[in-house]
């Protein structure tokens, strides 16, 4: 029997169960069981309704998650949905990538497990779909004015349909052959099975959103037509440039970064073949991945799913702590270690370690040489690293994966043509309107704020929007 008050005293946290990693790592396919409707209103009940709401505070889109749980909690779906969707475009996304900022703040998460947001989330809509809630919104009245809207990543895309249902005609360019910026390359199968992009593209097509694939901005259309045809361009071609790392043995074969791996693995899925001497494979291979992030985790997944023989992922950092410390008190995100589903699945976490050179033969990678660092803290908490004597060590590679972030968007002819002025990250610079220095040119998403998370890349699209639709009503 559902407890319709307190749940919080009577249930504990219940996750969805996954299928088990000997089994998922033989395909790409998502490998979490949902939870049933019943036992998602269960966990919904858990939320205390808190007076003031530090999970809607800490939740970049400002998701309204007391309403979402209580509606949830009573069976109110549909209701749970629009207001769900009154602050993110698209929750099956979130709902599946983002990591729950929202529960690291919840007031339950003090003394016990915090409610379950992100997988609420994730059903509300899905449920929406599967009850055919989730409409086709096409505006009934059309400005006239015209948007281009220049990356169909999730800022991108955010961008789109937040001004075409203001009524404005908005056509979104992607250079890539495929709809979805690192939605479709990007991330892999396992985390978000490319169908529910599609699903959603295909909604956004039928509200009226044209979308022109294979198209360089610069190249294939000059930036002076783009200015001529319309009336506002929103830059969101996110942050493209990787970290690199300047040492001996760079130029070995076998050495790529991770997102040149993860987008070639994406467009294996959806069929296409690639030639033998451009395929990154680790099949039989030793791999080892620089970065301890959620890319290099996806490298990791990847990589056992291609059937590596070992793989290996370092970090510069010192590892994490497995719990909150008196620095990251609740309800602030805590940087403590995370077991990411790839680390389920094999493969050896190293960490505080550096990259010193790389060795081959023939000109292929067959070693990466390293040494392990002390961190060392000042006076004032600061932290900087050492190496530590005699700790050089060397690990067997014949591919090497850089997962290390990315530094800024590419200084392409297409933001030079543009002309727009960068700030001291390498970003796009803009006004609290989003506007760049050119009048009636904006940016949105990783773009102009620097690498981010989904969940954030979404709220600056739908503030982009915002500054778009306003400036476009004020400039007739």
């Amino acid at each position: 029997m559902l407890a319709k008050e307190a749940g919080f005293k009577i249930y504990e946290r219940k996750n969805a169960q996954k299928i088990l990693p000997k089994d998922r790592i033989n395909n790409y396919k998502e490998f979490y069981i949902p939870q049933t409707e019943e036992e998602i209103k269960i966990q919904a009940s858990r939320c205390m309704d808190c007076g003031i709401a530090f999970c809607n505070d800490s939740c970049p889109l400002g998701n309204i998650l007391p309403d979402l749980n209580y509606l949830v909690a009573h069976g109110q779906w549909e209701k749970a949905l629009n207001i769900l969707l009154s602050t993110n475009n698209f929750p099956e996304f979130t709902g599946r990538l983002c990591p729950a900022l929202c529960e690291a703040s919840c007031t339950l998460g003090i003394n016990s497990q915090p409610t379950i947001n992100r997988e609420i989330e994730l059903s509300i809509i899905e449920k929406g779909f599967e009850e055919g809630w989730v409409k086709v919104l096409s505006p009934i009245m059309r400005t006239g004015r015209r948007v281009a809207v220049i990356g169909s990543g999730p800022a991108g895309l955010a961008v789109a349909q937040q001004l075409n249902r203001g009524g404005h005609n908005v056509t979104v360019f992607e250079r890539a052959k495929h709809i979805g910026g690192i939605l479709a390359l990007g991330i892999p199968d396992y985390k978000l099975d490319k169908w529910v992009l599609q699903r959603r593209i295909e909604q956004l097509i039928k509200e009226g959103i044209e979308f022109k694939a294979d198209t360089n901005v610069g190249r294939d259309i000059s930036v002076e037509a783009l200015k001529s045809q319309y009336d506002a361009i929103c830059l969101a071609g996110g942050s493209t440039v990787p970290r690199d790392l300047d040492v001996k043995g760079r130029a070995l074969r076998g050495i790529h970064f991770a997102m040149d791996y993860l987008t070639q693995q994406n467009i294996v899925n959806q069929g296409k073949k690639i030639p033998k001497n451009e395929r990154i494979d680790a099949n039989g291979k030793k791999v080892v991945v620089i970065g301890g992030g959620d890319t290099g985790a996806d490298c990791l997944g990847v990589a056992l799913r291609q059937g590596a023989k070992e793989v290996y992922q370092l970090e510069l950092m010192p590892e994490p702590p497995k719990r909150r410390t008196e620095r990251m008190p609740w309800p602030i995100w805590p940087m403590i270690l995370r077991t990411n589903t790839s680390h389920e699945e094999g493969g050896i976490r190293e960490w505080s370690v550096a990259t010193k050179y790389f060795s081959g033969i023939e000109g292929q990678v067959k070693k990466i040489h390293c040494v392990r660092l002390k961190w060392i803290e000042d006076e004032k908490g600061k932290g900087h690293m050492e190496e530590i004597e005699s700790s050089e060590f060397e690990l067997e590679a014949e591919l090497i994966l850089f997962a290390m972030g990315f530094l800024h968007p590419e200084r392409s002819d297409m933001l030079e043509k543009f002309k727009v002025e960068f700030d001291q990250r390498g970003n796009v610079r803009t006004n609290e309107r989003h506007m760049t220095n050119i009048p009636g040119v904006f940016a949105a998403g990783d773009m102009r704020t620097g690498q981010s998370l989904v969940c954030k890349a979404i709220f600056d699209g739908r503030m982009a929007a915002e500054a778009i639709d306003k400036y476009l009503k004020n400039n007739r």
